[in-house]
């Protein structure tokens, strides 16, 4: 099925949140006030690497209007975070570790008297020597950042499988060849920020952007020292996350200065801080060192990983160990020798980020399989093929993962696209000057959902009739853009076909919903269907068994639909607004108000699927996507400009087209800023990059191209799982894809990313060997 803004088909379903969104009405978190608010500020370390000597805030405090001065001696319980690996301190004690460290938190009547008490603060330093890259933070004798990370190695990671040294000396061809990806931001619109609230009965409300509700509540209560029921998160809607979100942030500073003033305190990070103290992707560098046989099979792979987690560990052992399961691509490679490791620095902190250590991996084994495809003179699409796993095969931690004919059909379908026949015989066009080259390029992925086995993974949900008369549905996830509200809109409009009107839909807040899990790992959308699944059966039968009582009508002649219980074969034709009366025997309204309101409650638990192998971060669930794009390269500026794209995806039903195609646009925007334009530099530990301003994201101008998204729906026989989760498999596969278009247009084989542009230069006149850098 194509997707295009003017399918049929297909219901496009009107966002709930879209007429708020885009008329400035919605109201964030961080646009949350209260009467008597007061504003928090955190002072940040002055240096990447340094001892804390002494701290001075006694002139803070004095000053008129400032209500509170904190440091590490203020927290009452655990003064760390980090959700698996709880080493980021709330306040520094002796050591500032990167340039986003907190020192101090201040609390004053207003934004302005806030930043003066932070410039009053007096803190003296013993400036060290940063390590500013993962080669000096493992060179023997650098100083050791954590007890817990001897050798500053936070995480290492491994795949053995046959005998890969001895492969490489049968095998023909080799391919060796080093790729280095950036530090991308995640540029979300809201920054961090949110409104921390203390209640009369001792509570703590907090307000704040977060993809883990559930996850917040426990760290702080271990930062409070409080029981988790005494802390209440709140965590829609959110102004964009992808990932940067998923840790804590302002939480730690607002909730202890509430709680010490007892007042509401808001928070918002500037984008200078924001960008000083926030997550940023994983930068990599990814060794790799492929052999093939003259028929053009590979028979042997070998990676070594490098992933700078800068100085606190925040997910930087999952990243590395998505990135080491999606290393070896969708390939049956029978003798494999990967090792990663991630490791401490004094750099900006890197974790969470849409695609997760996938979109590094898939650029540098999509890469390779282009050079492995060159040195056969095969086309690239076929040697693909060639070395494809089959669909029974097991995955890439040679798991047991759900049979699917995804990957085939995503490369079946873009072999035959319009856009891939574009590469095999490229039109010339004699309009263009000499110095402007074109060429079509594509890639392949096959993209793990889910956290992976071995870590907590839980997912249920709650479906009632609540005391309105409204279909009740409640989970634990957060809307941060993504289109969630409107796919549960749908779900519930087919369940039960009733109209949006008969609907409440509670998520993101602790004291409402169940534990359901995170929003994170494309996992959102297969959970909520999978619960809905199990709520559905036992919450029809109950409202018809009620419904027949109160009738007399056999509860096997009637159906939910709009507006309530309906005869069998009444329904109107459209039940998505539609006014109800003749057909209509009964309203929720006039059920809810029979029996006790608990009987109308229906919840369920279980985790999300993992392989039966029990391999330790390896998925069961897999989407895939095939993905061709045509660029233009101006070889006398270096400038690279995406002209034309075609992402195939196979995931399963599509729920919310609007929501589906939304998600590949995202993703593929986001990807190539990765691709092109955005790197966070760093130098000497310090962002280069301190501001939007000289951050290059992309612009309209750069993402004005055709898409075209081409969704495959197919799912096997029995298949329990239903729709996939696609809010990262957009992202994952666009970069290969351009830079082999950039091969075929001048010949440059690209291996760091975004694409350096001087790599792409060269005299008019003078013709670049094919396969041959200049650099």
């Amino acid at each position: 099925m194509l997707l295009n803004r003017k399918q049929s088909g297909k219901r496009w379903h009107l966002r709930p949140d879209g007429a708020p969104k885009v008329t400035g009405q919605l109201q964030y978190l961080t646009d949350m006030t209260l009467p008597d608010m007061i504003h928090g500020r955190v002072l940040r370390s002055e240096y990447p690497y340094a001892r804390i000597l002494s701290i001075d805030t006694s002139e803070a405090e004095a000053l008129e209007g400032v209500y509170a001065v904190l440091t590490s001696k203020d927290v009452p319980g655990l003064n760390r975070f980090g959700i698996a690996t709880p080493d980021q301190p709330v306040f520094c004690e002796d050591i500032v570790r990167y340039v986003g460290d907190a020192i101090t938190a201040v609390a004053a009547d207003s934004p302005e008297r806030a930043a003066l008490a932070l410039d009053a603060i007096r803190v003296v330093y013993e400036e060290l020597t940063p390590l500013n890259s993962t080669d000096a933070a493992l060179a023997p004798g650098a100083p050791e950042l954590h007890e817990h990370g001897p050798g500053n190695v936070l995480h290492r990671t491994e795949i053995k499988r046959g005998d890969a040294e001895q492969a490489f000396a049968t095998c023909d061809h080799i391919v060796t060849e080093t790729y280095y990806t950036p530090r991308q931001m995640h540029a979300y619109m809201e920054t961090e920020g949110g409104l921390f609230v203390p209640d009369e009965e001792g509570r703590l409300n907090v307000y704040a952007a977060t993809q883990h509700g559930y996850k917040d509540r426990m760290q702080l209560a271990r930062i409070i020292g409080c029981p988790e029921e005494d802390i209440r998160v709140v965590s829609s809607p959110i102004g964009g996350s992808f990932g940067g979100k998923d840790e804590l942030n302002v939480q730690p500073y607002g909730a202890l200065l509430a709680l010490r003033c007892g007042r509401p305190v808001k928070m918002h990070n500037s984008r200078k801080e924001s960008v000083r103290a926030g997550l940023k992707r994983h930068p990599m560098k990814i060794e790799m060192q492929t052999g093939m046989s003259r028929e053009g099979i590979i028979q042997a792979h070998r990676v070594r990983i490098t992933a700078d987690t800068g100085a606190y560990a925040t997910l930087g052992a999952p990243v590395l160990n998505f990135c080491t399961e999606h290393c070896l691509g969708p390939y049956a490679i029978p003798n494999v020798d990967v090792e990663g490791v991630s490791v401490y620095t004094n750099n900006g902190l890197s974790g969470e980020f849409r695609g997760f250590g996938g979109n590094q991996a898939i650029f540098a084994m999509e890469g390779q399989m282009d050079r492995l495809a060159a040195i056969m003179n095969m086309d690239p699409w076929e040697f693909r093929r060639r070395n494809m796993r089959e669909k029974n095969d097991p995955g890439p931690l040679n798991q047991r993962i759900l049979v699917t004919d995804g990957l085939s059909q995503v490369w079946e379908a873009l072999d035959r696209s319009e856009l891939w026949q574009k590469h095999q015989s490229p039109p010339a066009d004699p309009a263009l000057p000499p110095w402007i080259k074109r060429g079509v390029g594509a890639a392949i992925a096959m993209h793990g959902a889910g956290l992976g086995y071995g870590i907590p993974d839980p997912a249920g949900g709650r479906l009632s009739l609540n005391n309105e008369g409204k279909i009740e549905v409640a989970f634990s996830y957060e809307e941060f853009g993504q289109g969630l509200i409107a796919t549960l809109e749908i779900m519930l409009c087919d369940l039960f076909q009733c109209s949006t009107s008969d609907l409440s839909i509670i998520i993101g807040d602790t004291d409402r919903v169940p534990h359901s899990g995170s929003s994170t790992a494309s996992r959102s959308t297969t959970m909520a269907w999978m619960a809905l699944q199990r709520l559905q059966t036992p919450f029809r039968s109950r409202v018809l068994a009620v419904a027949s009582e109160m009738s007399g009508v056999p509860a096997d002649e009637l159906v939910t639909g709009p507006g309530g219980i309906w005869r069998k074969g009444q329904l109107p034709a459209e039940t998505s607004e539609v006014e109800t009366e003749s057909g209509l025997l009964i309203s929720y309204a006039e059920l809810a108000t029979q029996g006790e309101a608990d009987e109308w409650i229906f919840d369920t638990k279980f985790d999300y699927p993992t392989t039966p192998d029990n391999v330790v971060g390896g998925h069961y669930l897999y989407t895939y996507a095939a993905v061709a794009a045509e660029v233009e390269v101006n070889t006398l500026t270096g400038e690279t400009k995406l002209l034309d794209t075609r992402h195939v995806v196979a995931a399963g039903p599509v729920i919310n087209p609007m929501g589906y195609i939304g998600q590949i646009e995202g993703g593929s925007v986001m990807a190539l800023g990765f691709t092109l334009t955005e790197d966070a530099v760093m130098q000497d530990s310090r962002y280069v990059t301190t501001n939007l301003d000289t951050y290059l994201i992309p612009t309209i101008q750069d993402i004005h191209t055709n898409l075209e998204v081409e969704a495959i729906e197919d799912l096997p026989e029995g298949d329990a799982f239903g729709p996939r989760g696609i809010g990262e498999i957009g992202s994952v596969a666009l970069a290969p894809a351009i830079t082999a278009a950039i091969h075929q247009a001048t010949g440059v084989w690209v291996n760091r990313l975004p694409v350096p542009r001087e790599q792409l230069v060269r005299p008019l006149n003078v013709p670049l060997q094919e396969g041959v850098s200049p650099s």
